[in-house]
């Protein structure tokens, strides 16, 4: 893999271990794109885990890192934690201002990807955060980074739990592991969902089936055992997330679920913060078996 424009934008000890920020310029998205490593002490010895985080609408790479608290349990366990930015930006190899939502909104656009590869007219040029996501950032952090690439797990909050879900449910087999704060269940069936995938990815409904994380599992998708915290105080619980869907496929195909629902937890960070360590720790005791 050719890695272009690969920069540091900044390094800082964290718990004898280094959390970084880093660019490079994305052939997938056709910008410049950033991200966040925390390596763990451990990894001066040799590779370690890799646990993915996907951040949720308005987010970058920069939320779950500066406010998750996972760095000093990700040091205890030996867990690298990478997390991309949500969305590309900015001005592309091109030329071309990255299209955002026409109408200012914050669901769609910038900071809102959704983890798809869009196929709609302006979208399509540059939102192709599966792909980046998928397999042009794995690509990176094993050529760059001390990464077992054969210990991978993913996580994610809201529009990056959907994201989590989904990339665990399509590949089987590469994630050993997988959990989410608060996902957006099945965009098929909410407002957030019907925006996004309908811009990005036409009017057709059953084109939306691949990025449906209950669709998939209906069609016979499966990974391992889920893991998902959802906040009963959550303004978004019934409208937009809905997770009596991803429990109702899951006892009715026999996916392995765990849906820890949390009196008095809303959906900030605040609510990540609390149950991060319980993720970690779920994580590493799958990825070190």
């Amino acid at each position: 893999m050719t890695i272009r424009d690969f920069k540091t934008i900044a390094t800082n000890r964290c718990f004898d271990g280094v959390q970084g920020v880093y660019s490079h310029a994305s052939t997938e998205t056709r910008t410049t794109m950033r991200f966040s490593v925390f390596t763990p002490p451990q990894a001066a010895h040799g590779p370690v885990p890799v646990v993915w985080f996907l951040s949720g609408l308005t987010c970058t790479e920069e939320n779950v890192t500066v406010k998750a608290g996972a760095q000093r349990v990700a040091a205890e366990l030996g867990l690298m934690l990478v997390a991309p930015d949500t969305s590309p930006r900015g001005v592309d190899d091109g030329g071309e201002t990255v299209p955002d939502d026409p109408d200012g909104a914050w669901d769609f656009g910038l900071g809102a990807g959704f983890y798809v590869d869009a196929t709609e007219a302006p979208w399509s040029r540059n939102y192709r955060m599966f792909s980046y996501v998928a397999t042009e950032l794995p690509q990176l952090i094993e050529a760059e980074f001390p990464a077992d690439m054969a210990a991978q797990g993913i996580m994610g909050h809201s529009m990056g739990g959907h994201g989590a879900l989904t990339m665990a449910l399509r590949h089987p087999g590469r994630f050993r592991s997988v959990s989410a704060f608060a996902p957006i269940t099945s965009p098929l069936n909410c407002p957030w969902g019907e925006k996004a995938l309908g811009g990005y990815l036409g009017a057709d409904r059953s084109l939306w089936r691949a990025h449906d994380t209950t669709a998939l599992i209906a069609d016979g998708a499966r990974c391992p055992h889920i893991l998902v915290d959802q906040g009963l105080a959550d303004g978004f619980l019934d409208s937009q997330l809905k997770p009596q869907l991803l429990e109702e496929v899951c006892m009715a195909t026999g996916q392995p679920l765990t849906l820890n629902r949390r009196e008095g937890y809303d959906h900030s960070y605040y609510f990540i913060a609390s149950f991060m360590e319980d993720h970690l720790r779920w994580h590493a005791a799958a990825l070190k078996e």
